[in-house]
């Protein structure tokens, strides 16, 4: 990290949260249809799909497999599907996980000058937790937007307001912060996993002699911290995405929501739309 000259003025946390919101939604714009692919991935064996005119019920295989379907079926607009959502999402968890990570970091560390791995692990957790029980509301109605299906005529919502109404009126306001347990502990799973594999990978990498410490090595971290994060963090980021997505009385909690699955659907449900997420996390660890 460079630091700052004298005479810099470090940005202030108006900066920091706007910036860091901004790119997020920028950054959404390019892959928010794989996002929607890996929502109606994680779904796919609890509802059924949209008549495919002559086929029987969709079945989606694959990210890039089910965009394809999507668009014939439903429509390219059908791939963003709750972009308004996404977007203000993005702002407001990106906001708050990335603004007030170095504030939160000072505080663990107590001024100090030396930044342990724990203190790192407990500000991003600690930052992590914070931004999910703000934009859990966006979260929710962005994941119900993904999975309804775009080309029926009985559509679940009719727009964002419309659906933060409804949810509101027929769940309470409890049911815009649906899911927010398993969330929170999604977003703990992934940035211990991401930052400690990808330390691990590095080290014995170089020590091995195998890679120098170069670009190439970080790649290869990064790709194998993606990895581990997807083995440890998909289920749970598949309860999280079904149990946000169920109609009131569906389940009783999310760990009902576990089971439910196992037992109708076997262990291979919680791996659906894994990919993406091996994907999304080479990218976040390669982005920094």
């Amino acid at each position: 990290m460079v630091g700052f000259r004298a005479g810099d003025v470090p940005p202030t946390a108006t900066v920091k949260f706007i910036g860091a919101g901004t790119a997020a939604c920028i950054a959404d714009l390019f892959t928010f249809p794989l996002d929607t692919a890996k929502v109606r991935l994680q779904i796919q064996g609890e509802t059924k799909g949209p008549a495919n005119t002559g086929h029987g019920p969709v079945q989606y295989r694959g990210v890039f497999g089910t965009i394809s379907t999507m668009v014939r079926v439903e429509g390219p607009r059908s791939l963003y599907s709750g972009l308004v959502a996404g977007l203000q999402r993005q702002m407001s968890f990106a906001s708050v996980r990335i603004g007030l990570y170095d504030s939160v970091k000072q505080f663990y560390t107590k001024g100090s000058d030396h930044i342990g791995i724990g203190s790192r692990l407990m500000a991003g957790c600690t930052t992590g937790a914070m931004a999910v029980a703000l934009a859990q509301p966006t979260d929710v109605v962005k994941v119900r937007f993904q999975a309804q299906i775009s080309a029926g005529a009985n559509k679940r919502y009719h727009g964002t307001m419309d659906a933060y109404r409804t949810i509101a009126k027929e769940e309470g306001f409890r049911g815009l912060w649906k899911g927010t347990g398993p969330n929170i502990t999604r977003n703990a799973i992934v940035n211990c996993t991401e930052l400690v594999t990808y330390d691990l990978i590095k080290d014995a990498l170089i020590k091995s002699m195998l890679m120098t410490d170069d670009l190439p090595c970080h790649f290869t971290s990064a790709f194998g911290a993606g990895f581990c994060t997807t083995v440890i963090a998909s289920p749970v980021d598949v309860v999280k995405t079904r149990y946000m997505n169920s109609a009131q009385g569906q389940y009783s909690s999310a760990l009902n929501c576990a089971v439910a699955m196992f037992a109708k659907e076997g262990p291979k449900a919680f791996y659906k739309g894994s990919v993406f997420l091996t994907n999304y996390s080479f990218t976040v660890m390669i982005g920094g």
